[in-house]
Order: C-alpha cells, then sequence, then structure tokens
C-alpha cells in the first residue's frame, strides 16, 4: 500500500523527526515543490522494506556514491550500511566494486565499444558460465566415493 506524503512542511518535519530523530538541514532548504516527494521516496525506498534487504541498499548506494564523488552520499550510505548490519569488510567491498565498475565502464565506453557486439558477448559469458555451474554438481557426484 502507497504511504501518503504529508501535504505540508510542519507535518513532514514531524515525521521525519519520528523517523530520523531530526529533521537535517539540507532537507529544510529544500524547494516546497520538491520536499514530499523526495521525503516519500526516501521514506519508502531508502529506508523502508523492498525486495533488496535495507544492507544491500545501503551498499549500492555507497558504490554509486562513491563512483560520483559524492563526500555527503559516501558518509550517509556508510553509516546506514553499518546501521543495517554491514561489515567494515562488506563496506570496502562495495566500495572496490564502485571502483572497478567506474575504471570498466570508463574504458568501454572512452573505447566507444559497439554495443550489439558487446551484448552478444556478454549474454555468451554469462550463457557458458551458467553451462560450468551446471556441470559442477555432476562432477562432485561422480567424484564422491560410492
Amino acid at each position: 500500500m502507497a504511504q501518503v506524503v504529508p501535504a505540508n512542511r510542519a507535518q513532514l518535519y514531524r515525521e521525519v523527526e519520528q523517523v530520523m530523530g531530526r529533521v537535517p538541514e539540507w532537507m529544510t532548504k529544500m524547494p516546497d515543490e520538491i520536499v514530499p516527494h523526495f521525503w516519500g521516496m526516501f521514506r519508502s525506498f531508502d529506508l523502508g522494506e523492498t525486495k533488496i534487504p535495507n544492507k544491500y541498499k545501503e551498499l549500492m548506494g555507497l558504490a554509486v556514491s562513491g563512483a560520483t564523488r559524492c563526500k555527503y552520499c559516501t558518509l550517509f550510505h556508510t553509516e546506514a550500511a553499518r546501521l543495517f548490519g554491514a561489515t567494515d569488510e562488506e563496506i570496502a567491498e562495495a566500495a572496490a566494486m564502485g571502483g572497478l565498475t567506474m575504471m570498466a565502464s570508463t574504458f568501454i565506453n572512452a573505447e566507444q565499444l559497439d554495443f550489439e557486439a558487446f551484448k552478444k558477448e556478454v549474454k555468451d559469458i554469462v550463457k557458458y558460465v551458467r553451462e560450468q555451474q551446471a556441470k559442477q554438481p555432476q562432477a562432485q557426484a561422480q567424484a564422491r566415493p560410492h
């Protein structure tokens, strides 16, 4: 069920304070037309329970904010990931994944690779790996003593 976004700032701020303990200063600077929609999405999607567990959403947010070089979002998503149970090792891995993805993305885009050829290659790689994964349980079963 969709949650209703409060219509006025005072009501919205009471809800934010109830959830977060305070209204962040940056949120008070948002235009009237934006803040209720931002809060609604943030509350329901970022903080809410969705199909992706909160810890993983925050680790994704960390990887993206590291790649976009936003120190504000990096700090927020790091602390939110910890809040939802992420370890220092998981945080480091998410940061490394963001960097690895950006490196490959930068190179592939700069090389201006043919997208259709790249797409076929990715699908072929996934097909091959799936076939190898399907063979592993069979090989393990055959290797066990009977």
